[in-house]
């Protein structure tokens, strides 16, 4: 597997003004198409096509930034009162650059008028399911 990808958008040459965040094999940066103020892409720092792709260090360190992330995220702003956090991997799961990469989506009371269901929504007829 390759260290970079001249071709990709997400090898650090491309990103290294953009970085936002550190730890170990992975970096962050904001999305540059955020689906709410303050989402962050985790990136690992060695070309990888996606999260399946990660080694289990490069997981362990994605985890740890996630969590150093969310907390950052939330003592900086009150209002943000959960996360999606997700990756695509592959193009029938929306995947549109084939470097790993996790969505850190801040999320606020009311920003949608019905979450219920969160990440499901990604097939809308199937967001809202019985409750249990």
């Amino acid at each position: 597997m390759k260290l970079r990808d001249p071709a990709c958008p997400f090898c650090l040459d491309r990103l290294k003004n953009r970085v936002v965040a550190e730890h170990g094999s992975m970096w962050a940066i904001e999305d540059g198409h955020p689906v709410t103020e303050g989402h962050l892409l985790i990136i690992p720092k060695r070309h990888a096509p996606d999260w399946l792709a990660l080694t289990e260090q490069e997981s362990r360190d994605a985890d740890a930034l996630a969590r150093i992330l969310c907390r950052r995220l939330a003592q900086a702003n009150p209002r943000i009162t959960g996360f999606n956090i997700g990756m695509n991997c592959g193009t029938s799961a929306g995947q549109t650059v084939f470097h790993a990469h996790i969505h850190l989506i801040p999320r606020r009371d009311g920003d949608t008028p019905n979450p219920r269901g969160g990440v499901r929504g990604v097939i809308p007829a199937k967001m809202n399911y019985p409750a249990a």
